[in-house]
Formats: C-alpha cells, structure tokens, sequence
C-alpha cells in the first residue's frame, strides 16, 4: 500500500509539474551526453592522432561534470521546494491521521527515488540518440562522414550518471523533507500568509537603478574597447562591474516599474493597477533572483554564440591542398608513389621546393657573425615602410620589427607553388621579371591578414642584393605541407631561376605532395583512403605526415570548444528558466488570498488568469531583456578580442547558424512561458467557492 501510493503521488508529480520534470531529464541527457564523451567514435578517432591534447581534455570533463551537479542542485532544490510548499496540507493531514514522521520523510525520499529512476529511464535512451547524432554531426561537420561507425554505450558514463543525478536529488530533498518532517499538523494545514510588503524608498531605488545603469555600461565600454588581448584583470574589471551592475538594476527597477503605474494607472481600467503592483512587488522580493536568473542567461548566450563560432570556424571546409607530404629521395618516393598499389589512388604528386636563403648571419646590431661563399642580402624595408602608414598598433609595431630582420627568408618556388594551386582548382601565380609574392602559415590571425593585406595594396617591395623586387598585392597562405612539417611566419615565393639562386639547397625538395584522386576519396571516404595509402608506405623506411593530423586538430578543437560551451550554455539557459517559472509560481502560491479577495469582490477567473499571464511575460521579459541586451555586448567583445574567429570563416554560415539558434531560443522561452502561465491558470481556476472564505 505504501509503494503504491508512493508511485501515485510521484505520477501526480509529474502531470502537475511537466515542466521542471522535463528539465530533470534535460539535466540527465545533459550529464551523459557529457561523460560519454571519451567513448564516442569522434574521441576514439582523435585518440590515435592528438592523444595528448584528449588526454588533458578528459581531465577537464570530471570539473565540468561537478560544476553541472553544483548548478543542478539548485534547480531541483528550488523545483521540490515549490512541490512541497503546494503540499503543505496533505502532509498535515498526514500527520493528524497519525501518520508517523519517519514514515512521511520516508515517503517523501521513496518519491524522490521513484521520480529520478523514472526520469533516468526517459533520459538514458534520449541522451543515447543525442550522442550518437553529435557524433556523426562533429565528424560531418569538418569532412570525416560515416566512417566505420558503431554505436557507442558507456557503462562508467551511464553510473556516473546514475549516481551523480540521485545523489544531487537525495541530498536537496534531505534538507528540504527533514524541514517539512519536524513542522507541527496545524502549521502545516495553516493557510499560506501573504509576504511582508518590502518598501524600498524613491532615493535608494533611483539610485540603484542609475548606478545599476552606469556600471553596465562602463562594463560595455570597457569589454569592446579595452579587451583586444586576455587581461585577467581587465575581465575581472568587466565582470565586476557587470555582475553589480545587473543586481543593482534589478534592485531599483521596481520603483521605476511603480513610477510609470502611477502615471498610467489613471487612465486605465479593470486589474491594470493590480497587475502593475503585481510586478512591482515580484521584482522587489525577487530582484536577486531576477539577476541571477539574467546573468546565467547571458552566460548561456554567450556560451553558445562561442560554440556555434568555434564549431562554423574551425568546422568550415578548410581547402584540402595535400594529403601526404613525404620526405625521401626521388628514387625512394617515385618508387613506392609509382606501383600498383599506390598508382591508381593518386591523382597527382610533385616536388615542393622550400628552403631558406642563402645569407649571412647577423647580430642584433647588423654586425655580420658568420659570412657565407654566395650570400645574398635581403632587405625588407620597402615592406616595413608600408607598414609604417598603418595605423599604430602593437601587432603592427611587432611586424615592423620582425621584418627588419636581415637574416633572409624562407623561399618557395613559383613552379612548386603552381602545382599546388593546381590540385585545388585556383589560378597559378605569373611572376614578371622582379616579382616575387608574399607568403604565410598565419592566416588564422585576421589583424595579422589584414594588416599585410593594406601594406601591399599600397605598393611595396623588397631588396635582394640592392635590386627592388615588386611584391604582388595578393597573400598567398594556402597549406605547402600536408600537416605541420613547417609553419612560416613569412616566405617569398619567387621564380625558379630565383630559387635557384637564392636558396641555400635549390636541388633537393623540401618534401614531395601527394594528392589522393577524388575517385578513391569517394569511393572510401576520405579518411578510409588515407589510412588505405599510409599502407603502402609499411615498411618502407619513408617518413611522411598525412591530412589526417590536420583533421585530427581541426576536429578537437571543435569538441573542445564547441561541445563543453554549447553543453554549458544549454545547461545555463534550463536552470535559469526554471528559476524565473519556480519563483513566480512561489510568488503567486504567497499572495492566493489577494486572488481570492479579487474574486469576492466579482473579479472573473479569466480576467484574473489573462492577468496572471500578463505578469508572467514581464516578470521573463524583464530577465531576457537584461540578458540579450549585455548578450550582444559579450559576443561583440569576444570576437573582436582574443576570441576572435579564424580567418576565412564564413560570416554568412556564422550569421546564419546564430539565426536559427535565436529562433530555437525563442521559441524554448515561449515554450517555458506558456507552461508556466498553464500552471499559473490551473492554480488560480483550482481557487474554490469555498475557499473564499479564507481571502480576509
């Protein structure tokens, strides 16, 4: 009899309470989805390739993990105090019927136990589902496709899960059955007393509410202007002043929220007063948790954003310009390149000519340290002459002094430049007679683009051996290598005669290219096709880098970040809209008699309902507004600071992906208000004749 009743009033738990039992299952999908993370196809991939990196990443998931059980104690805390306040006199009546205390705090724990293990079984196969799609999704996302994959079940992730979700319940109902356990039957059937009024004179709230306003706004200011670089106390400067300055908002905004009822109340009718004041007194009771609530939706925002830039940066098809760059003499390549095996897999290979110029070596003062037979002498200071017409900048003022370096430069052959060019489908370079053109690994620096981008526009060049070379007014960056056999700040491709001169070693390549034929890759998979070749180097002695490594970063980054911010940003935005539907809803249960009062007085239930449903929008307007608004300043600062996304993204793709995550936000927050209004009518409808007795 007991356990049945115990699966009743969990049942009736529930279907009264959909919302925040659905957010229970969120947390649950949220939480596995999170552990199993090491177990996916995507992390067992990038095991092979960046183990390290993974490695040092799965020691984060366990901090991530508890700061998400921290969060979550605090929505079912504050979900099963709303539940247990609204149960108040059934327990009393418990215990005047004799039942024990022991027995109504086991009850309460039994239904606890009941409602977690039920909502376990919904969210385990849902978050199994999930993992499996963000898997596929991640791997799509920067090229992979389905490749060899097979479903994934994590049985350490499934216990952690478990354990983890049970003991946040068990431990916030503990606390909050003890509490109601020891109360007395007549205070528990006695009926809710309406709040003390909080009164907040007009000095104080105007105050707060211009301080609130100025602290917002210098945090605004100071997070465009002044964070272009990661300054720990800079960001703690701007979260100071925002955080404050949100509290403080909130703590003066009820007073301006009672100036503008006093000047409309006037003029209007029906329960426009009585709604106003409604909001008032709700945003002064609740002004902390209005900010809290405001805050973790901003951090939800701008953790999203952060995700969905990382995730269209990093997961934008970078142009795949090699797949194997191996070192070896041109007898030891062609002669594997050439078989039978390897041939009819590749659609192209070529020498790439790399390597530095010939020059003297120089101090810091320009005195010569070592001098050698055919030097040449290169001087960049037609270069650093453009960059002195930019703007003064630190970045600018560090590439000055980078190229007034003598030393030389790292050179590329024209012809070895063309072939690559070629594999990709662009347009070969034509070098006139004294051209040379600019080249760089550092295309994910978009200041350090752009900047050597308006210097060449401007018309510049360089010296070899006190004869001007014109510099093309175009960067060329894209990858000489397969992965990162070599990063170069700066290289001047220049023509073959050129190289030939100038570099210290122009016969021997610096490594040979190879490119797979778009049949093979289309037939396996491009993964599958390169794993398929790097069979046919077995044994031979040959070493090489592949595609691969380059996905295999390319692809942690995108979990690293994208996952655990997106992951985080989720999680923020459920807690805080739970909060802001627990704390009306608490707030309307504590002023019941004002709503029966209305209804003696001949108020309807509708009108009072379509009331209630006016307060609900503002009391989640007032929150979002906050929120969105700061929202737009963090994502402006983050992308414009140390944040920034990398170039060649597509800021179409971005604007586009952002799009629709606000539209699905939208509608998430329509989806919460309108719950929350039902719950709010049902309650106010469930107010019976007989009760109206107890409005005075």
């Amino acid at each position: 009899m007991f356990f049945k009743h115990v699966r009743r009033n969990a049942a009736k738990y529930r279907k009264n309470n959909g919302l925040f039992f659905s957010s229970l299952v969120v947390a649950i999908v949220a939480f596995y989805t999170l552990l199993s993370l090491g177990d996916q196809d995507v992390m067992r991939f990038l095991k092979t390739i960046e183990s390290d990196a993974v490695s040092k990443l799965m020691l984060l998931i366990p901090a991530v993990y508890m700061i998400s059980l921290f969060f979550v104690f605090f929505l079912v805390y504050f979900t099963y105090r709303y539940q247990l306040d609204n149960r108040k006199k059934e327990f009393g009546l418990y215990l005047m019927l004799g039942m024990k205390r022991s027995t109504l705090f086991a009850m309460l724990m039994s239904e606890t136990i009941w409602n977690s293990l039920v909502s376990i079984l919904l969210g385990l196969p849902i978050a199994l589902l999930l993992t499996e799609g963000i898997s596929l999704a991640t791997a799509k996302l920067v090229g992979l496709g389905i490749i060899g994959h097979k479903i994934s079940f994590s049985i350490p992730a499934v216990l952690g899960t478990v354990i983890g979700f049970i003991a946040v319940q068990m431990i916030a109902m503990l606390f909050l059955s003890a509490a109601f356990s020891r109360k007395e039957p007549m205070e528990l059937l006695r009926s809710d007393s309406p709040e003390k009024q909080v009164s907040l004179s007009g000095k104080k709230g105007w105050l707060g509410l211009v301080l609130g306003l100025f602290f917002l706004i210098l945090a605004y200011a100071i997070g465009v202007t002044m964070l272009r670089s990661f300054d720990f106390k800079i960001v703690m400067l701007v979260l100071a002043l925002g955080g404050s300055g949100t509290f403080l908002l909130y703590h003066g905004m009820g007073v301006f929220i009672g100036h503008k009822i006093q000047q409309k109340s006037p003029a209007r009718s029906g329960l426009f007063t009585f709604t106003g004041r409604q909001i008032q007194e709700n945003v002064l009771h609740q002004y902390r948790a209005l900010a809290v609530s405001s805050l973790l939706l901003l951090m939800a925002l701008a953790c999203i954003s952060f995700g969905i830039g990382v995730a269209s940066g990093r997961g934008s098809q970078e142009t795949r310009t090699v797949d194997f760059s191996i070192e070896g003499s041109k007898q030891e390549v062609c002669g594997v390149l050439d078989s039978e095996a390897s041939k009819s897999m590749i659609s192209m290979y070529y020498p790439m000519f790399l390597g530095s110029m010939n020059t003297n070596l120089y101090d810091q003062t320009g005195a010569v340290l070592e001098s050698k037979p055919n030097a040449h002498e290169l001087s960049w200071a037609g270069l650093s002459a453009a960059l002195a017409n930019l703007p003064e900048t630190d970045l600018r003022n560090n590439m000055m002094e980078n190229f007034s370096d003598r030393s030389g430069s790292y050179l590329i052959s024209e012809t070895s430049y063309n072939n690559l060019l070629q594999t990709i489908g662009k347009k070969p370079i034509q070098l006139g007679k004294s051209q040379v053109a600019l080249y760089t690994s550092m295309k994910d620096s978009s200041d350090f683009i752009n900047n050597l981008d308006d210097a060449l526009k401007s018309g510049t060049y360089i010296e070899v051996d006190d004869r001007k070379y014109e510099l093309l007014p175009n960067i060329y960056f894209d990858n000489v290598v397969a992965d990162r056999k070599i990063t170069l700040y700066s290289a001047l491709i220049v023509s073959d005669e050129d190289f030939k001169n100038w570099a210290s070693d122009s016969s021997t390549p610096f490594c040979w290219n190879v490119l797979l034929s778009q049949k093979t890759v289309n037939e396996k998979g491009l993964m599958q096709a390169i794993l398929s070749m790097e069979q046919n180097f077995a044994g031979t002695g040959l070493e090489y880098e592949s595609y691969i490594g380059g996905i295999g970063r390319n692809l942690f980054y995108t979990v690293a970040a994208s996952y655990l911010t997106i992951y985080l940003g989720i999680l923020f935005m459920v807690i805080a809209n739970t909060v802001i539907g627990l704390k009306y809803l608490m707030q309307q249960r504590e002023n019941k008699r004002r709503y029966l009062t209305l209804l003696m007085l001949g108020a309807d239930v509708d009108d009072l309902c379509k009331s209630a449903g006016t307060q609900i929008c503002l009391f989640f307007a007032l929150v979002l507004g906050v929120a969105v608004f700061s929202s737009v300043f963090a994502i402006w600062s983050m992308f414009t600071s140390f944040l920034k996304l990398p170039v060649g993204t597509s800021l179409v793709k971005v604007i586009v992906i952002a799009g629709i995550s606000s539209i699905l936000f939208v509608m998430i927050e329509c989806i919460y208000i309108h719950i929350v209004e039902h719950t709010s009518s049902r309650e106010i409808q469930a107010l019976r004749v007989r009760d109206r007795g107890n409005a005075f």
